[in-house]
């Protein structure tokens, strides 16, 4: 079987591996050298996660260059030893100096301090998070929940991977924000038509 031809599951769904997305997701160089770079910054529960991990799946599924209509790359990790921004904002320019031009694209955030600005930001409130997997579970689409950590490599995927690859768009039981969800959805769409929603 070729590295990223789809396997199928017991239900007959098409899908693919944690190996495979893997593979797929370090066809996107930037992907590939964040993975690699990271580490030396020595973030606590480092993890690569969000849009720059399935939107390469959906651009290489896509017939898309890997790295097409990626806006940007975020990286979570968690320390509640010091939730003031000015201890975040220096974990973020500690970044910057490492990477470089792209440091504008690369969005770190400290996910023990998710709870002080959300309400602000999104108009509803967010419980206390324990560990950067919190915020992933709070993901508003279930099959773009993912992470992979920062030097062990390992996957984080409660959603599986077969809606991911089919491209069906389900709102998150755990964070059920029926307004946000249809934005998102509508701005995805607008990118990989090919998506569905499923009401």
């Amino acid at each position: 079987m070729d590295q990223f031809e789809p396997a199928s599951s017991d239900d007959g769904i098409m899908s693919i591996s944690e190996q495979q997305f893997v593979e797929q997701i370090k066809r996107n160089e930037t992907n590939r050298w964040l993975l690699e770079v990271l580490p030396d910054l020595e973030l606590p529960q480092g993890t690569l996660t969000a849009g720059c991990l399935f939107q390469t799946v959906w651009n290489l599924k896509s017939g898309n260059e890997p790295d097409w209509a990626i806006k940007d790359y975020d990286v979570f990790y968690f320390d509640a030893n010091d939730l003031s921004w000015e201890a975040e904002d220096a974990v973020i320019q500690k970044a910057r100096e490492m990477l470089g031009d792209l440091a504008d694209k690369v969005e770190i955030r400290n996910q023990a301090r998710v709870h002080l600005w959300y309400p602000q930001k999104f108009g509803s409130a967010c419980p206390q998070l324990a560990r950067v997997e919190d915020g992933i579970d709070r993901y508003l689409i279930a099959c773009t929940q993912f992470g992979i950590s920062i030097g062990r490599g390992a996957v984080y995927a409660p959603d599986g991977f077969h809606d991911m690859w089919k491209g069906t768009l389900r709102i998150n039981p755990n964070n059920p924000q029926t307004d946000l969800f249809a934005r998102k959805c509508r701005e995805y769409r607008t990118r990989w038509p090919w998506l569905s929603v499923a009401l």
